[in-house]
């Protein structure tokens, strides 16, 4: 009878522990814990928000001519959120990808005068305003505010991608054109500062890859969510 009223207890126990459980859980859920804290955590997080977006520097202080033969400053990008990229025209691997990825980005906000993009030539003794003015009817870029730029040293450029927006240009061997320039795009915001999100890890990415990269994605998607996000700042 002892052993009998033993294992009843047992059970008992275990019954009024289950419903604690299950309360607590059903708690959890109402209070969204359970998903932030159980689910949300082992996934990628989606940036929501302007806090979401890192920010860094400010860019730096420049002033070319675009493909209108206009003089375009940082100034000029004030205001506006807008999407940097180094290039030139003769480059025979990742530019046509890239511009084809941006003409993507300018189509969706093509009537939205807030938005702009900056493409820094490297080659500026190649690329003359005239060149950039084909190159721009060649690659349907039509958005008003998409200004190729150029009119200064190849010297002032590299200190520019380099030093200034820390994008990587230079020279390069023969199969790349003779020179070489990051694949990747700068998000700015209105005032002026690089921006971007934050990995599922919390550490801010910096740049948005414009190519597919040993075994990783584009981040286009990724980055007209964030331009979306920044044009509602």
């Amino acid at each position: 009878m002892n052993k009998k009223y033993s294992y009843i207890g047992v059970s008992f126990i275990i019954l009024l522990f289950g419903i604690y459980v299950v309360r607590n859980i059903d708690s959890r859920i109402n209070d969204n814990d359970l998903v932030q804290d159980d689910r949300l955590n082992k996934v990628d997080k989606k940036t929501t928000s302007t806090n979401d977006l890192y920010t860094f520097n400010k860019v730096p202080d420049f002033e070319f001519i675009d493909q209108n033969g206009i003089t375009i400053s940082n100034k000029d990008y004030k205001g506006k959120v807008h999407v940097v990229e180094f290039f030139f025209s003769t480059c025979p691997t990742i530019c046509p990808l890239m511009n084809k990825k941006m003409v993507t980005i300018q189509n969706k906000f093509s009537s939205n005068t807030d938005f702009g993009i900056a493409s820094f030539s490297i080659t500026p003794d190649i690329d003359t305003q005239e060149v950039l003015k084909e190159y721009a009817k060649a690659n349907q870029i039509t958005h008003k505010n998409w200004h190729l730029l150029t009119g200064k040293s190849q010297d002032v450029v590299y200190d520019l991608a380099n030093k200034g927006f820390k994008l990587y240009a230079g020279k390069g061997d023969e199969d790349h054109g003779g020179f070489e320039h990051s694949g990747l795009f700068a998000l700015v915001d209105k005032e002026g500062n690089i921006r971007s999100r934050k990995d599922e890890y919390g550490n801010p990415i910096m740049y948005y890859r414009a190519l597919t990269e040993q075994g990783f994605s584009d981040q286009v998607v990724e980055l007209i969510e964030d331009i979306k996000i920044l044009l509602n700042e």
